[in-house]
């Protein structure tokens, strides 16, 4: 079993085999390097990738600065949601932080997926009700901790990124500036 079908196995929970080599045979395989876009704000995603290696950070820009949503590593899923599943603009960039590998689905592909795996449409409200599920974890640690309650939370769970991405972005999606969590590391 590769990786991307072990991956959507145990995340959709597949058993069929048959079913999730017909799933997986959709996903192609494709590189982005370091610095490059994956998608830009305002325009429409179409496309969806799991990330076999590298990481992507998801962000937001302004006039005054850029905001990090999320950064996804290896086992993640990224997209913009909402651009992708109503082709509407999309309110992310999304930007390579490392040359990086991915399985990735087109939105053409992704809606055949409906018509030939019978349960799909569980299975996809599935992985939406994950992502949803991630969103309200972030949610609830920004209202109920501290910075340093949250700085400490997300190292423990994201180790890997501390040492392969710049830490201005890791500040910024924890919500704190870069000297804040400077202080917090030295301690």
């Amino acid at each position: 079993m590769t990786e991307l079908e072990h991956y959507i196995a145990s995340y959709l929970g597949i058993g069929k085999f048959d079913e999730l080599v017909q799933i997986v045979s959709f996903f192609k395989l494709s590189t982005i390097k370091k610095g490059e876009y994956f998608l830009k704000t305002g325009k429409n995603c179409d496309k969806l990738s799991f990330i076999k290696s590298g990481f992507l950070r998801i962000f937001a820009a302004s006039e005054k600065e850029e905001v990090t949503q999320w950064i996804a590593g290896k086992g993640y899923f990224v997209t913009d949601l909402s651009s992708f599943i109503f082709d509407n603009p999309a309110r992310w960039t999304i930007q390579a932080l490392a040359d990086s590998e991915l399985y990735t689905i087109s939105s053409e592909d992704y809606k055949k997926v409906g018509t030939i795996v019978s349960k799909w449409h569980e299975l996809e409200k599935q992985f939406i009700v994950r992502c949803f599920t991630l969103v309200e974890d972030r949610i609830f640690t920004h209202l109920s901790m501290t910075a340093e309650e949250r700085y400490h939370y997300f190292f423990e769970h994201n180790k890997e990124l501390f040492n392969q991405v710049p830490l201005q972005y890791i500040a910024s999606m924890l919500g704190m500036s870069p000297e804040t969590l400077s202080r917090m590391r030295r301690k």
